[in-house]
């Protein structure tokens, strides 16, 4: 199942339970997340949804993305539609 999101965007694989990860805003990647990752990342966010300087999140601990505040709620509502997929 694709998901193409405001932030990210990639495909579920049903038989492996997992998300596959193809981009993040701009930048292409090839990460492969489980429900607990995803829960992880999520909880996070949301713990500093308020924060109004935004985050920085990295992509393979090297590359970092910064995000607005706007984005981290775009991107909660992403994670959101994600882990629904899960089962």
């Amino acid at each position: 199942m694709l998901l193409n999101g405001d932030i990210i965007s990639g495909e579920f694989d049903e038989g492996n339970n997992e998300f596959s990860l193809k981009q993040v805003k701009h930048f292409t990647t090839e990460t492969t997340i489980n429900e607990n990752q995803l829960k992880s990342l999520y909880h996070y966010l949301k713990k500093n949804q308020e924060d109004i300087d935004g985050h920085v999140i990295t992509l393979y601990d090297q590359l970092p993305i910064r995000l607005t505040q706007e984005e981290i709620n775009l991107l909660l509502n992403d994670l959101e539609k994600v882990n629904s997929m899960y089962f």
